[in-house]
């Protein structure tokens, strides 16, 4: 006897998955705790070789893309504060190839939010101009890109500083 998944079940994983689990339905700040699922994700991709975590990074996000899509198009909701895929996506990428340790966690987890958050030119603008999933997610990853260069921007000057001494 085999099961088949109906299309009502499909969908509600598509919305579960990029409702980060059910984070996104906190009651405040969603994409903080969707950010929150990231850092277990983190924690088993840390090991992996940089191309390796790349490669999985990449993959969530054209995931991400598609999950975003279909959860915007069934809400009628562009970017819905719910959806928090992209943060976890985002996360991921600003710990790419960071120090390992937890006070690198939470400095990667704070440079995130504060670039998700302030979203620096041109982030605020891509998010008017780029709708659908890629929009949802796009934004996200550019505000991961600020945050990974302060990140090892930090960790560089760490380094140096504390070889000098």
């Amino acid at each position: 006897m085999t099961t088949r998944a109906t299309p009502g079940a499909l969908r509600r994983t598509v919305h579960f998955l990029a409702f980060g689990f059910g984070s996104g339905r906190a009651p405040v700040a969603p994409g903080t705790f969707g950010t929150l699922v990231g850092i277990p994700i983190y924690m088993l991709l840390h090991p992996a070789s940089p191309p390796v975590y790349a490669g999985v990074v990449a993959a969530l996000f054209a995931f991400g893309v598609w999950l975003c899509q279909v959860t915007e198009r069934d809400l009628g909701v562009h970017d819905h504060p719910g959806i928090v895929w992209d943060e976890i996506v985002g996360y991921l990428i600003t710990m790419f190839m960071a120090p390992a340790g937890w006070p690198w966690m939470a400095a990667g987890f704070l440079l995130f939010r504060l670039f998700d958050i302030w979203k620096p030119f041109p982030i605020r603008q891509i998010e008017h101009r780029v709708r659908g999933g890629l929009g949802n997610m796009l934004d996200d990853a550019l505000a991961a890109g600020y945050a990974w260069l302060a990140l090892q921007g930090a960790a560089y000057f760490l380094a140096v500083g504390f070889s000098s001494a």
